[in-house]
């Protein structure tokens, strides 16, 4: 195990696919491919005192996940999700749910005090409690430390006001085609993906941006050096946590001091992997988690 501590911070819940249900939320998911990538991997969020809680805080004990995970009395977190024809999910998130109230217990603190990385992203923001534990954890990571903005725009469940905070935060921003010009629009960056990109990264003072563009490609920017690959061709059974696997295998790659063209690269492979694969946590092939050894 690679000597770094990674936590995934926001909602974990149950995806509800055609197929049957699958672990998900993007910082769990996060955690999870950061654990199977060598790391020391935890994750901060909330389930209910029912089946489904109870299921995940078993998957997340057998996974050897470190888990900060609160119990309250709302029901665990479900989405519901249908898959176009290209296998990409749409998504209906249900409200007032377990990871609505995420509290940030003493341990997680010591913990997150210590931490290499932290993931957050938007959705969990959506309440007010779990808006302040997660800026709570952010606020007592190392100075050092990678903040890991996965923007993550779903439905209505984002605004102007969290957008900024957390990016005044972060060191690196991971956003997709259709949110960067949300976020365009939104801070006045210009209208051209790249453009707004090389605007974002300057204006908020990153370290990294990635910027993914579904099956056609993916950027990763820093301030002295781009890189730009086309996302492999691979039979699709669902896109589901590929973005959140593409975001640990960055994260992965940069914490074991890869060059940014190869951190890329390892992003792409692990995520296009994913794709081919059902649900966001499949296990990982022995040939992408030693590219890290």
């Amino acid at each position: 195990m690679l000597n770094k501590k990674i936590l995934g911070i926001g909602e974990i819940l149950w995806d509800l696919l055609p197929k049957g249900r699958q672990l998900g939320g993007a910082p769990a998911n996060f955690a999870y491919h950061a654990k199977q990538l060598g790391f020391d991997a935890a994750v901060m969020s909330a389930v209910g005192r029912d089946a489904d809680g109870k299921d995940i805080l078993e998957i997340i004990m057998k996974s050897g996940i470190k888990s900060f995970i609160g119990v309250n009395e709302r029901p665990t977190g479900t989405v519901s999700v249908s898959l176009d024809s290209k296998g990409v999910p749409v998504y209906i998130i249900h409200e007032n749910v377990a990871w609505d109230f995420i509290n940030s217990m003493p341990d997680a603190l010591e913990w997150a005090s210590k931490a290499d990385a932290a993931c957050f992203g938007s959705l969990a923001q959506r309440s007010s409690v779990s808006k302040g534990s997660i800026h709570e954890i952010l606020e007592s990571v190392p100075e050092n430390c990678l903040k890991v903005f996965d923007i993550n725009l779903r439905q209505q469940y984002f605004s102007r006001e969290t957008i900024l905070a957390s990016l005044q935060k972060a060191s690196i921003l991971k956003i997709n085609d259709e949110e960067i010009m949300v976020l365009g629009k939104m801070f006045g960056l210009g209208e051209k993906e790249e453009i707004i990109a090389e605007k974002a990264l300057r204006e908020f003072r990153l370290d990294y941006l990635a910027l993914t563009r579904g099956a056609t490609g993916s950027w990763l920017f820093s301030p002295i050096d781009a890189s730009w690959l086309p996302t492999p061709k691979v039979e699709v059974v669902d896109t589901v946590g590929a973005g959140d696997s593409f975001t640990a295998a960055m994260v992965a790659g940069i914490l074991s001091g890869k060059k940014l063209p190869d951190v890329h690269r390892l992003a792409v492979e692990v995520s296009a992997f994913v794709c081919t694969q059902a649900g966001g946590t499949p296990e990982l092939p022995d040939h992408l988690i030693k590219e890290l050894k």
